[in-house]
């Protein structure tokens, strides 16, 4: 008797299993549908990867395509830095004196304080402005401090990333995406930019950035760039200290107000990395906190080849953010953490 009530109790609990599951896959479909409804409307290329990471449930779109990361990539170049930190080659507090050189196209408030006089920024400060205002000169002079394009890439691998690779500076990519050769560096400084890049055709800029949005260097996939941040979420290979510093300075992102975080909540918390090219390049990467007990989704939306105004690539983006939100909100509550 003993016996047959354990057999019902089993097979019982393993029609429930089975039928969570079911629910579970049911759901997951409806949500890529939905997801893939988005992306048809854009008329170009979108892949999404997001993970609930408390639960492991995990939804995508053309995941394993390889997109242009663009300024996302200043994600991976954030991590070598700091891993350089952590094992005491490298300091924050260091400060690194400022040359007309080191000021690169579309440089931001790097370039406004260079110009009002200041020459000497923390490194600190540089990965700050690197992440919050994706300031392009600061990200050049972090991506040498950090050992250059090659040592990213290396640490990506070390992880088990095998589908993310960075290879140029920012400079090197702006020239690439107008089809110039990179002049030599005594010619670089403020000011100098505007006149070589306006000297370029626009039927040969548009072929140039087509041709810079197909290009295999500093790409990634969206599964690959998802691992990334799982791994930071996780502290897996930072100490927590740096992967808290990191984790704060994306929650300060100045450029994706109008993308992942646009339709959530005012008090939604979101630490993300935007990244702009030509060709429709448009992307956001981060993790989001679900209010409550609910955990964490971290998401990868990557746009490329979409000749929509930028406003509506955005709008795309932040329609992404919120079905994510939506969905694993109402699915995942605080017993499945």
């Amino acid at each position: 008797m003993l016996r047959n009530r354990k057999l019902m109790a089993a097979l019982l609990l393993l029609a429930v299993s089975r039928l969570q599951a079911a629910n579970t896959g049911d759901l997951a479909a409806a949500l890529e549908k939905q997801l893939a409804e988005i992306a048809s409307s854009c008329g170009g290329k979108m892949g999404v990867s997001a993970l609930h990471i408390e639960s492991g449930t995990h939804v995508g779109l053309h995941g394993s395509d390889r997109f242009p990361m663009a300024s996302a990539y200043k994600v991976a170049i954030a991590f070598q830095l700091l891993s350089l930190v952590d094992q005491r080659k490298k300091s924050l507090d260091r400060a690194i004196v400022i040359h007309p050189a080191d000021i690169h196209p579309e440089g931001g408030p790097l370039t406004q304080r260079f110009n009002q006089g200041v020459r000497s920024f923390s490194i600190r400060e540089l990965l700050e402005m690197m992440l919050i205002e994706s300031d392009n000169s600061a990200a050049d002079i972090v991506l040498t401090i950090a050992g250059g394009p090659n040592a990213v890439t290396a640490s990506m691998r070390a992880l088990g990333i095998h589908e993310l690779r960075v290879d140029r500076s920012t400079i090197q990519m702006i020239f690439d995406m107008y089809g110039l050769p990179l002049p030599p560096k005594a010619n670089w400084g403020p000011g100098r930019y505007v006149p070589l890049i306006a000297s370029v055709a626009p039927d040969q800029a548009s072929a140039a950035q087509m041709r810079f949005a197909q290009d295999p260097r500093d790409t990634s996939t969206p599964e690959a760039m998802l691992s990334l941040l799982v791994h930071i979420y996780r502290h897996d290979g930072l100490k927590p200290e740096s992967s808290a510093l990191l984790m704060d300075i994306m929650r300060r992102c100045a450029t994706g107000t109008r993308r992942l975080r646009a339709e959530l909540p005012p008090t939604a918390e979101i630490a993300d990395k935007t990244g702009t090219g030509p060709a429709g390049i448009t992307n956001d990467v981060g993790i989001i906190r679900l209010p409550g007990d609910s955990g964490h989704l971290a998401v990868v939306v990557f746009v490329s080849e979409w000749d929509a105004p930028l406003a509506s690539r955005e709008r795309a983006i932040a329609r992404m953010g919120r079905v994510l939100w939506d969905h694993f909100l109402s699915n995942h509550s605080s017993r499945d953490n």
